[in-house]
């Protein structure tokens, strides 16, 4: 059992009246958090991978909800996007059961949103949950422990499962991408071509941390361009990739509308390759590095609500840094390095923002993932 970061948050949002939704892909942990926040109180588990609950749980009255919770003031559903029209029942428990602390958690955030957000408006607090952050990973293994197993995480990623069953990262993650990414994606969305899918994940995957271009992406997966920016958009809302943008201000040579795009987890990434060489035979060892380093601020940044703006940055002369991060009024520029200290700011971008700069490697990565210091 981990420490999340985001379990205190949740804890002193236990007030009545409103909602908790907690949303991620498949097998983050989402039901073992919060049953863990309620392991101390008497509540009600609703599953709704459960046909019957589901049956229970669509359209019903409200005397037949009064039924359902009973006496119980902590209510609990899981996977609540599979339950149709789940959002208008939501709405009715907080409203007609005051007494009641209602707890959602949701796999498929593009469903659950599109169906909740206006019934549960100024009902809910929403979180949202990744892969175990390497603060979550270092703060149960140790300092020391954790350090050595930083190649296998480069490797196979920060799923609890595959963490949990080492010497089975490979099956675990086969797993997981079968039954998530194929399966649930093509259930829940306007997906309907896997091979599509499959292609296009493959093309992310080989591409990573790389400035995506539409017209190329549709060419090599062989659909229009509408529908590449469609199935990114449910790729991103359903936590399998994120994209960062271009930051421009002031340059009339600076990229402008690009996007770079990143995987969650390391893990998956490669299982959709098929390459889980070790690092020192790998030729994407710096796309690996970059990878986990930003999926691994985008968890903190998320969880400690910085709001900051995260975006990289270009020129069309190809001067370029990794990351550019807008925090409080403030830029901070970064470059990523596996081991290597030789990087230096761009001069034009140094000539035209007031930014600080750090090199990002082996041995000062933890100050760049860890918030908690």
């Amino acid at each position: 059992m981990f420490l999340r970061t985001i379990e205190q948050n949740l804890k002193k949002k236990l007030k009545p009246g409103k909602a908790i939704v907690l949303i991620g892909a498949r097998q983050v942990g989402k039901t073992t958090l919060i049953k863990s926040i309620l392991k101390d109180v008497d509540h009600l588990f609703l599953d709704a991978d459960d046909p019957s609950i589901r049956a229970l749980l669509t359209n019903p009255t409200t005397s037949e909800l009064r039924s359902i919770i009973g006496k119980y003031t902590y209510i609990f559903i899981d996977e609540a996007q599979r339950i149709p029209s789940i959002g208008l029942t939501l709405k009715i428990i907080t409203d007609q059961f005051p007494q009641v602390q209602l707890l959602v958690s949701g796999s498929s955030a593009f469903e659950l949103n599109n169906i909740i957000n206006e019934p549960l408006t100024g009902r809910k607090w929403e979180y949202e949950l990744y892969p175990l952050s390497w603060q979550e990973f270092e703060n149960k293994l140790g300092y020391v422990n954790a350090e050595q197993q930083l190649e296998d995480r480069l490797l196979y990623g920060f799923y609890p499962e595959v963490i949990n069953n080492q010497g089975e990262e490979k099956e675990t993650l086969k797993n997981i991408v079968n039954s998530y990414l194929y399966r649930d994606l093509l259930a829940f969305t306007e997906i309907r071509k896997p091979d599509f899918l499959e292609k296009l994940l493959q093309a992310l995957a080989i591409q990573v941390g790389s400035e995506v271009n539409y017209n190329e992406l549709a060419q090599l997966v062989g659909i229009n361009k509408v529908t590449i920016q469609n199935y990114l958009d449910i790729l991103e809302r359903s936590f399998v990739i994120f994209r960062l943008p271009s930051f421009s201000r002031n340059l009339l040579n600076e990229i402008k509308q690009n996007r770079k795009v990143y995987f969650y987890d390391n893990g998956l990434r490669n299982m959709i390759i098929g390459n889980f060489s070790p690092l020192e035979l790998r030729s994407d060892k710096g796309a690996l590095w970059e990878n986990f380093l930003m999926a691994e601020r985008k968890k903190q940044n998320s969880y400690y609500q910085t709001f900051a703006k995260m975006y990289f940055w270009r020129t069309k002369q190809q001067q370029e840094i990794d990351y550019i991060e807008e925090k409080d009024g403030s830029l901070h520029a970064f470059e990523f390095k596996w081991k290597s200290l030789g990087a230096k700011l761009p001069t034009t971008f140094g000539k035209t923002y007031d930014s600080d700069f750090t090199i990002i490697n082996r041995s000062n990565f933890r100050d760049f993932v860890k918030f908690d210091h």
